[in-house]
């Protein structure tokens, strides 16, 4: 919460979209995780609330894939926090797609709500990652930039609401 205060704070003085798109969306993910840890029901609502903020939550990350492909945005990093950056990226999608399957095969309901949580940050770092790399590193014209980054934006968007519409529709737990 403390972290997207920050961007909304900042974005807020600033009058920058940017950040404030980037706020929303880690005060819809705080609210999403304190919602599921601090319920004690494991049932249907939670099930249903977290599809549902799933499905909203691609709102702010569509804001954010339209905001970097209008205005740029990418963050030029050297090669060594770049790398480091990578490796963050990729134990988070590695983590969350190790606990998802996990907590399907021991069919727990509130384990795998807060695993399909993690796989949507986690699939928003490699968008973000993405975003860096393309900046950092030489090989790609601005316009094949422009386009991968729509193109991952837009799939990260379609999955993370899709994440949400699964949970709202089964019954039951299946990711």
């Amino acid at each position: 919460m403390v972290y997207s205060a920050y961007h909304i704070i900042f974005g807020r003085i600033t009058q920058s979209w940017w950040l404030l798109t980037i706020g929303t969306y880690y005060v819809i993910l705080s609210i999403l995780r304190f919602s599921v840890l601090s319920t004690k029901s494991t049932g249907r609502f939670i099930r249903i609330f977290t599809g549902v903020m799933l499905m909203v939550l691609s709102i702010p990350l569509a804001g954010i894939v339209i905001l970097s492909h209008a205005k740029d945005r990418g963050t030029h990093f050297p090669l060594i926090p770049m790398l480091a950056i990578a490796v963050y990226a990729f134990t988070k999608i590695t983590l969350a797609t190790i606990n998802l399957i996990r907590a399907r095969k021991q069919l727990m309901e509130k384990e795998a709500i807060l695993r399909n949580i993690s796989f949507a940050d986690a699939f928003f770092s490699i968008f973000s990652l993405q975003r860096s790399m393309l900046v950092s590193f030489d090989g790609m014209t601005e316009t094949g930039i422009r386009a991968m980054n729509l193109a991952t934006g837009s799939c990260v968007c379609i999955i993370v609401f899709l994440l949400g519409f699964n949970l709202v529709r089964t019954k039951k737990i299946s990711v």
